[in-house]
């Protein structure tokens, strides 16, 4: 009976022993101590770290420029009109054909301007012999000096008569006044042509111009014989250079710009009514600290990037120098090799965390457990 007693207190003393084992285990999956509860709020109420992309500061050269956009203009246009009526017999160029200066580029009926030049010649011929006979007669006083004077009047008449005559005739083959390409053609062999009529264009694409429209701030910087670079929409990838020609001595008082004007060899190339991006370089800095523009921050006030330090970006006020492209100098409020936010600036404020893309995280620090005494087992 005394076995059977002893026998049932053990079974109800393990029973007891395991419900409170089951118990603790449902404590600890259920969240743990008061230890734990503490690490999980704070780690709910700490900041998430916003993802940034990064860049150093550098030294590079970087230049001041001005920088504009203007069409390109031929620097010698002519429109070539007709200096007198006819029909056009012959038409010896066509558009894109290449011209010199006074070539013949097409030929008028002249036939009527030649009878009035053969008419005026013999007009003149006739008064040229009565002014031989006259002066002999007038030497031998049996002519008065009167009428001698009056015949040779009407021989210089005569004269220049013939030589408009023989003018009109010469305007009958149309010539280009200056050298440069056929850029339109208004005519066509028969057509009648009326005097002063434009009937061809011509520009001289040899050497091309830009006007640009300068604020009157870099009157002082900017020199004839300054470099020019130049890019068209036209030729992706092509840059060109020239040298500023000529500045205008004022200032135009409604728009407050003066007038720049760039020159260009064309090269075969580019050809007027092209639309040009223009960049003069008037001074360079051989080791300028630098920071890409995408690192300065938008909007009104003073310039200012966010530097990543400790973890944290902060809001840092710099002095601007030249802006160079993408880049821009910075003198004041940065060290070389610092390290600025240039993507993903819109979500940060001073003092947020980051976590800089492309860094490896750190690991945290795991405090190792205290070693078990066997004693304390048992």
């Amino acid at each position: 009976m005394r076995l059977q007693i002893r026998s049932h207190h053990r079974a109800h003393a393990r029973a007891a022993a395991l419900a409170l084992a089951c118990t603790l285990a449902l404590a600890a999956c259920s969240g743990g101590g008061p230890g734990d509860a503490q690490a999980k709020t704070t780690e709910q109420e700490a900041p998430e770290a916003v993802p940034v992309e990064v860049a150093e500061t550098s030294l590079r050269a970087i230049s001041a420029s001005y920088t504009g956009t203007a069409p390109l203009e031929a620097r010698g246009e002519s429109q070539v009109v007709a200096k007198t009526s006819g029909v056009a017999l012959e038409v010896l160029v066509e558009e894109g054909d290449v011209v010199r200066a006074g070539q013949t580029l097409v030929r008028l009926d002249s036939a009527r301007a030649q009878l009035q030049a053969a008419q005026s010649a013999a007009q003149m011929a006739k008064l040229q012999s009565n002014y031989q006979r006259s002066r002999q007669l007038a030497e031998q006083q049996l002519l008065s000096a009167n009428d001698l004077d009056q015949i040779k009047y009407d021989l210089e008449n005569a004269r220049a008569t013939n030589r408009l005559a023989n003018l009109e005739v010469s305007y009958a083959n149309v010539t280009a006044p200056i050298s440069g390409v056929i850029a339109s053609r208004s005519i066509k062999t028969g057509n009648f042509v009326q005097i002063n009529t434009p009937i061809f264009r011509i520009v001289d694409t040899s050497r091309l111009e830009a006007v640009l429209n300068v604020p009157e701030r870099e009157l002082a910087t900017l020199q004839p014989g300054l470099p020019v670079e130049l890019s068209v929409d036209a030729l992706p990838g092509r840059t060109f250079t020239g040298t500023i020609d000529r500045i205008a001595p004022v200032v135009d008082a409604g728009s407050g710009t003066f007038r720049v004007i760039a020159a260009f060899q064309s090269d075969g190339l580019l050809q007027p009514g092209m639309f040009g991006r223009i960049s003069i370089a008037y001074d360079q800095r051989a080791d300028a600290l630098v920071v890409p523009r995408l690192a300065l921050l938008d909007g009104a006030g003073d310039p200012a990037v966010f530097a990543v330090r400790d973890g944290k970006a902060l809001r840092v006020p710099v002095e601007l120098g030249y802006l160079d492209g993408a880049w821009a100098e910075i003198r004041k409020g940065l060290q070389r090799g610092d390290r600025v936010v240039v993507a993903g600036k819109a979500a940060l404020r001073d003092g947020s965390a980051v976590h800089v893309i492309g860094d490896k995280p750190v690991a945290p620090q795991v405090a190792s457990a205290p070693a078990v005494s066997p004693a304390d087992q048992q």
